[in-house]
C-alpha cells in the first residue's frame, strides 16, 4: 500500500507544481492525489460512474467520460486519471481537445494509448495525451 501513496504524492506534487484548476477522471476509491491537491489549494473536482461517498472538501461529480458533460470540464487547465481501463484513453483525449486543456495519464504497468504521448518524468511516468493551446486557462 506505501508504493501507491508514494504514486499518488508524486502526481499530486507534479499537478500542484504545474496546474492551477485541474479534474481526476474515474477516481474510483482512490481520492489520495485530489486529497493532496485539495489541500495545496489547487481547485479540483473528481468524476466517477458511481455516486461515491462525499469527502468534506472534496467535489465528487458522477459523471461518465463516455458521454461527458463537457460543461463541467471547461474551466479545467488539466484532466488527469490514474490507473484508467486503457478503453477510456480515447474519450479522454476527446474531451481534453474538446476543452482545450492538458491530459495527463498515469498507466498501468507498460500500458499506452497510439504513440504514448509526451512521457513526463516526475517520480513516476506520466503520459500527456494532449497539450491545451490556451495558457490563459493555467492559473500560477
Amino acid at each position: 500500500m506505501a508504493g501507491l501513496k508514494r504514486i499518488e504524492r508524486c502526481i499530486a506534487e507534479y499537478i500542484i507544481g504545474n496546474y492551477g484548476n485541474v479534474a481526476e477522471i474515474g477516481v474510483g476509491e482512490n481520492l489520495d492525489a485530489a486529497v493532496l491537491i485539495r489541500d495545496a489549494g489547487i481547485p479540483v473536482f473528481c468524476t466517477d460512474l458511481r455516486n461515491l461517498p462525499p469527502v468534506p472538501g472534496l467535489k465528487i461529480v458522477k459523471d461518465d467520460i463516455f458521454s461527458p458533460d463537457i460543461s463541467l470540464y471547461r474551466r479545467v487547465d488539466l484532466m488527469y486519471s490514474i490507473r484508467p481501463h486503457e478503453e477510456m484513453i480515447p474519450p479522454l483525449i476527446r474531451v481534453a481537445k474538446e476543452v482545450d486543456c492538458d491530459l495527463l495519464v498515469y498507466h498501468l504497468g507498460f500500458e499506452c494509448c497510439g504513440d504514448g504521448g509526451e512521457l513526463i518524468e516526475c517520480g513516476v511516468v506520466l503520459h500527456r495525451y494532449h497539450r491545451g493551446q490556451n495558457p490563459s486557462k493555467s492559473v500560477f
